[in-house]
């Protein structure tokens, strides 16, 4: 969900003091960046890992004499409200985003603080995460933003209990997918649960079929602006196999009126009413929060899985790099904020974002993992990424944030038979690349 669009315009209505009210599931909603409080807000994306973010703003609170206030938006709107809020004094002083690109429209607009004389004088604010992942954090050659949650590939979840009981293992091959896709419609229960109603969550299939299929070369190609990677052969073999898989039933019938982010698919997985789910590793600490006793001992994961004869490393991942804490040019306590961002590579906030199944990109990282509270999904997630040769990040984080609705809507339409091939690839060649 990366943004490169410039700003909407930004008016002042009921719509934006009903925001400024409702951030407040975690602070007290009041002041920002623009607005001296004598506090410095942090806004970030609601949901599992909030605990953390809240942990560490507890501990940054125990010795500051400006305190912190986390604040925070549910997942499902966290983008467009976020937008909506920027340029308006309920602005935070620190907020939650995917990087490079979901932050260079803020850059363009001269709202954000480049971080450059915070790292000359702590230099480990950049020294001290993976430089892959703290170049995703820089624009137009300045940093603008510190890693602060953990590395996110997207893995293929799975029902210890149901896939057992209908004879399936986790699938190695897209054959051996769509066979167990068979033995779970058999044995009564949905094969795999989608999100539909997010529509994110489809996009995944499509991200690493893609990349299985033709290699990060295509994608690459087309958000580049190469318009003709759509109308390759290798662009309609992948939409073929999306289509089969679908009219398999693979999702079910009623997958556009489930939500990831209202829980519905999780417990659908959690409950034994489906198999799998394809989702970022962001689903353990969910399921851990929704479902602790599933999470612990009925909940296993696997890579996504090859598909013959295709041009991509069966070792590539898709999903999001980290996530990022940026700072509002305006804020009043640049020295505090300095401060708290510090916090992000600490041996305390690494061991918290473990324990909920997240891995930092900290170069302390490693020497944590096997002590943590979940040392097997965390050494499977840091091996799978060390190792990738590709890295493909979201395809509505890689394009402009105002492509981001045409590209939801082709997807949808397309997975929904809405759109058939030339459609969808006619939307997605009509998608601004800047």
């Amino acid at each position: 969900m990366k943004t490169r669009a410039r700003l909407p315009r930004l008016v002042a209505t009921g719509a934006t003091l009903a925001l400024a009210l409702s951030l407040s599931a975690c602070g007290d909603g009041n002041g920002g960046a623009s607005s001296d409080d004598g506090k410095i807000h942090v806004l970030v994306y609601g949901d599992a890992s909030n605990k953390v973010e809240q942990r560490i703003v507890d501990t940054f609170n125990k010795t500051s004499d400006v305190k912190a206030v986390l604040d925070t938006i549910p997942g499902a709107d966290y983008q467009t409200k976020l937008q909506t809020i920027i340029n308006t004094p309920q602005a935070p002083d620190v907020f939650f985003n995917w990087g490079g690109g979901s932050i260079k429209p803020f850059v363009k607009a001269d709202l954000l603080l480049p971080l450059d004389d915070f790292i000359k004088k702590n230099p480990d604010l950049e020294k001290k995460f993976l430089p892959s992942v703290f170049e995703s954090g820089v624009v137009d050659g300045k940093p603008y933003g510190v890693p602060m949650r953990g590395t996110q590939p997207v893995l293929l979840f799975h029902n210890k209990k149901v896939l057992e009981d209908a004879g399936v293992q986790p699938p190695k091959t897209w054959d051996e997918l769509l066979a167990a896709v068979d033995k779970l419609k058999d044995a009564g229960v949905t094969p795999i649960a989608l999100g539909g109603g997010d529509i994110w969550p489809t996009q995944m299939w499509f991200q690493y079929l893609y990349d299985r299929i033709a290699g990060p070369e295509l994608f690459a190609k087309a958000v580049g602006g190469d318009k003709s990677a759509w109308e390759s052969a290798d662009s309609k073999k992948a939409l073929d196999m999306i289509k089969e898989l679908v009219d398999t039933g693979a999702f079910g019938k009623n997958y556009d009126s489930v939500k990831y982010t209202n829980g519905g698919s999780v417990q659908l997985v959690a409950s034994g009413k489906a198999g799998f789910e394809l989702m970022g590793s962001w689903y353990y600490s969910q399921q851990l929060t929704d479902h602790p006793d599933f999470a612990e001992k009925g909940l296993g994961y696997s890579a996504f899985p090859t598909v013959e004869g295709g041009k991509g490393d069966a070792a590539n991942v898709a999903g999001n790099t980290n996530n990022y804490y940026s700072v509002m040019k305006k804020t009043k306590h640049p020295e505090a904020v300095a401060e708290f961002l510090k916090l992000m590579y600490s041996d305390d906030f690494v061991k918290a974002q473990l324990d909920i199944g997240n891995l930092p990109t900290t170069t302390n990282t490693d020497k944590f993992i096997d002590s943590s509270g979940t040392p097997e999904y965390s050494r499977f997630q840091y091996d799978l990424v060390s190792k990738a040769p590709s890295f493909q990040l979201s395809w509505d984080q890689a394009y402009p944030q105002k492509a981001s609705s045409d590209l939801h809507k082709a997807i949808q339409q397309f997975f929904n038979g809405q759109l058939d091939t030339d459609g969808f690839i006619k939307a997605m060649q009509a998608l601004p690349t800047e």
